[in-house]
């Protein structure tokens, strides 16, 4: 067996689904969200939806809103591994 490598399971998420799964994982609905960022509810569905780039700026925005890094929000595929 040890001629074998543990597989990495490996998903992969838009930034608009990273946007979405972590505003749900901390129970925010799009208006909550719009709220704390004073973006509009409308704006909100865009990015979530790929309709809309998310960007530097707003990237911030919404990350300290979020209470994230704002990386993790614009390069949801990022793993440290391949850097090594």
């Amino acid at each position: 067996m040890s001629d074998f490598r543990k597989a990495r399971q490996r998903i992969e998420v838009t930034v608009g689904e990273s946007v979405r799964i972590i505003r749900e994982l901390q129970e925010l609905s799009q208006n909550q969200l719009s709220k704390l960022t004073g973006s509009p509810q409308s704006t909100i569905s865009a990015i979530e939806n790929d309709r809309v780039n998310l960007g530097i700026e707003r990237a911030k925005v919404l990350a300290r809103a979020l209470k994230v890094h704002p990386a993790v929000l614009l390069f949801p595929d990022f793993d440290l591994s391949d850097v090594a």
